[in-house]
């Protein structure tokens, strides 16, 4: 199967799968499933947050995502259990259409780590 084949797949699985859990059917899009991996890294998921912290979520999950990519770089978790990130690497400028594909992949990749699909 093609690579790009693979990924579509792959991602919509998790889109499914995410979406039936958490939005009851509704479909979840890219950045409701980075919020979700926001929530999931930072570990607090019977707290309610402000718009402000939804940002930092997806800011953890971005950090997160992009590590193995060589972009960031795990450094500590705070007193209040949030996970810092020195960046290593200045992203690439990349048009709408790559940050997505690239981003796909990387919550892809993220998803088969954790077992979430296979």
């Amino acid at each position: 199967m093609a690579r790009d084949e693979q990924l579509k797949e792959r991602w919509q699985e998790i889109v499914t799968k995410l979406s039936n859990q958490f939005a009851d059917g509704d479909t979840l899009d890219l950045d409701a499933i980075i919020y979700l991996i926001g929530v999931q890294e930072l570990g607090q998921l019977d707290r309610k947050f402000k718009k402000d912290h939804k940002l930092d979520l997806m800011h953890i999950a971005i950090c997160k995502l992009l590590t193995p990519y060589g972009y960031y770089e795990f450094d500590y978790v705070d007193q209040d259990g949030w996970p810092h990130y020195i960046a290593k690497e200045e992203l690439p400028n990349l048009k709408a259409g790559e940050q997505s594909i690239l981003m796909k992949e990387a919550i892809v990749n993220y998803f088969l780590e954790t077992d979430y699909i296979k």
